[in-house]
């Protein structure tokens, strides 16, 4: 059983009112190379910078070979880090930027008196010792003979090495890399991440990552951490996040993806883009589902021999394949593969069973806590809205003082009366114009399904935010500052139940 050297329970972050980290709980074994995979701003550097001890978590743990290290200082921690932009000191060369930290390094010696007693003296590294260290350190890297060498003639990618070996002369136990090659051109990233992966080997230690480049984590990772909003989405080896995503979110960021939505109508059988297909997923009969096929899993063959028929609307030829674009009926399908189609040419396609992959939904309906006001309009999600109080009492009307008569005639005064508003997916539209809805918020998510995107809308600040899930058919742009407007015919509401009393 693998050796767990770095564990996170229940950690939550938060800078000021702002929550960053959200109660996040996984693992790292020994000698292993994880990546924090995400988005800017989801949380993957700020989770590294609290095992490195640079941040202090908020709430939970985190725990070293078992022993809580929550509140320990960075330099008692045995890890070292490296930053994208390297943090060397130009005015040193390269063997002094490497030996910097073994000439400051106090170690343990043991020592026996006269008596034959033992002791124990903390001193400094000879010059001997730290020249032995940054030799080795300097093989790892493969910078060999560049000891005199000034940092500022060094190419980006010699300079990379030169940071890892200055954290790696230290022998820590993890080594933390915070996007460590986004300085560098894609070439020598490429050679870089197989390099890094050799290193890992090489040393066996244990290496925590942070990317928001996909490639990269699938490249070298032997598990990735995929994080959004600082929240994780799913964790697993490079081969199980891309092949078998957890929700939309991981299949939209993983590679390119076709994302539908669909429904279950019979064993391992699922109906999207208006047909029937076999599938290896074993959902419940007549159970929506999120949909995800890899473009490289969809084969065309003649217009007769597939199941799906379309007109190819683009094609574009990205090195190693082809990206076609299909219109099958009101769906836009994308095909990778190394034989080009024309534009305008009719083509059948085909996904094998095990093409397709099946998930829950994560998002069926819009659900908030709301509050009746004194108009009679309901307060939720960080704005009000017109409604339609009577469905709280059926057979009731409101009178002419605004007040809700039952159908047995009570008067009732609603308001502060507390609710339950559900507000359907389809039943939402936004609008650039501030003054046009009930409440206003960022768009912070767009995934393409084929023929429409499911768009998140935030609203609020920090941790009084709520988040608008809806579909449309056009086109927005993440960060665009938008108005929520709900039909009033379109909200629907329900009485919350009351809280029972503790007995006497």
């Amino acid at each position: 059983m693998a050796e767990h050297i770095i564990e996170l329970k229940g950690v939550s972050k938060y800078f000021g009112e702002n929550l960053i980290i959200d109660n996040v709980s996984f693992y790292v074994n020994k000698g292993e190379f994880i990546t924090f995979l995400g988005p800017s701003g989801c949380g993957k550097t700020t989770t590294l910078r609290m095992i490195a001890g640079f941040e202090l978590p908020s709430s939970g743990q985190i725990l070293l070979n078992g022993e809580d290290i929550s509140a320990l200082p960075p330099n008692k921690r045995p890890v070292n880090t490296v930053f994208q932009r390297y943090a060397l000191f130009p005015h040193l060369n390269v063997y002094e930027n490497i030996a910097f930290g073994l000439k400051c390094k106090r170690v343990k010696n043991t020592y026996r008196n006269d008596k034959g007693e033992e002791y124990t003296k903390k001193e400094k590294l000879t010059k001997k010792e730290i020249a032995e260290k940054v030799k080795k350190a300097l093989e790892i890297v493969d910078l060999e003979g560049f000891e005199k060498r000034s940092i500022s003639t060094l190419s980006g990618g010699q300079q990379q090495r030169v940071a890892i070996a200055r954290a790696i002369v230290n022998e820590p136990e993890i080594l933390l890399l915070d996007e460590p090659l986004g300085a560098l051109d894609l070439k020598m990233r490429k050679e870089m991440q197989i390099e890094l992966k050799k290193m890992h080997d090489r040393l066996g230690i244990t290496f925590i990552y942070v990317t928001h480049d996909q490639e990269e984590a699938l490249t070298m990772s032997d598990t990735i951490v995929v994080m959004s909003d600082g929240v994780v989405q799913q964790i697993g080896t490079p081969t199980k996040i891309y092949n078998e995503p957890a929700n939309t979110f991981v299949a939209d960021f993983i590679g390119e993806s076709n994302i539908f939505s669909g429904t279950v109508v019979g064993k391992k059988k699922v109906k999207f883009c208006g047909k029937t297909f076999a599938c290896v997923d074993d959902f419940d009969v007549n159970e929506l589902v999120d949909i995800v096929v890899r473009p490289e899993d969809v084969k065309m063959v003649s217009p007769e021999e597939g199941t799906l028929k379309g007109e190819v609307i683009s094609v574009v030829f990205k090195g190693i394949h082809y990206e076609i674009t299909v219109q099958v009926g009101k769906y836009e399908v994308v095909v990778q593969s190394t034989e080009s189609r024309n534009v305008g040419e009719i083509i059948g396609l085909n996904v094998a069973p095990d093409g397709i992959h099946l998930m829950k939904p994560k998002y069926t309906t819009n659900v908030f806590d709301g509050v009746i006001t004194k108009h009679n309009t309901v307060e939720f999600a960080n704005g009000e809205f017109e409604c339609d109080v009577t469905q709280l009492y059926p057979g009731s009307h409101i009178d002419e003082e605004e007040y809700l008569i039952t159908k047995e005639g009570e008067k009732i005064d609603l308001t502060d009366t507390e609710v339950r508003v559900e507000v359907g997916l389809y039943d939402i539209t936004i609008s650039d114009d501030e003054d046009a809805g009930g409440t206003t918020g960022h768009i912070i998510s767009i995934i393409y399904k084929g023929d429409h995107y499911r768009v998140i809308v935030r609203t609020g600040d920090s941790d009084e935010d709520e988040d608008f899930v809806f579909a449309t058919e056009d086109l927005w742009n993440e960060n665009d500052y938008v108005s929520v407007i709900i039909p009033k015919d379109k909200i629907k509401l329900s009485l919350k139940p009351k809280a029972k009393e503790d007995d006497a």
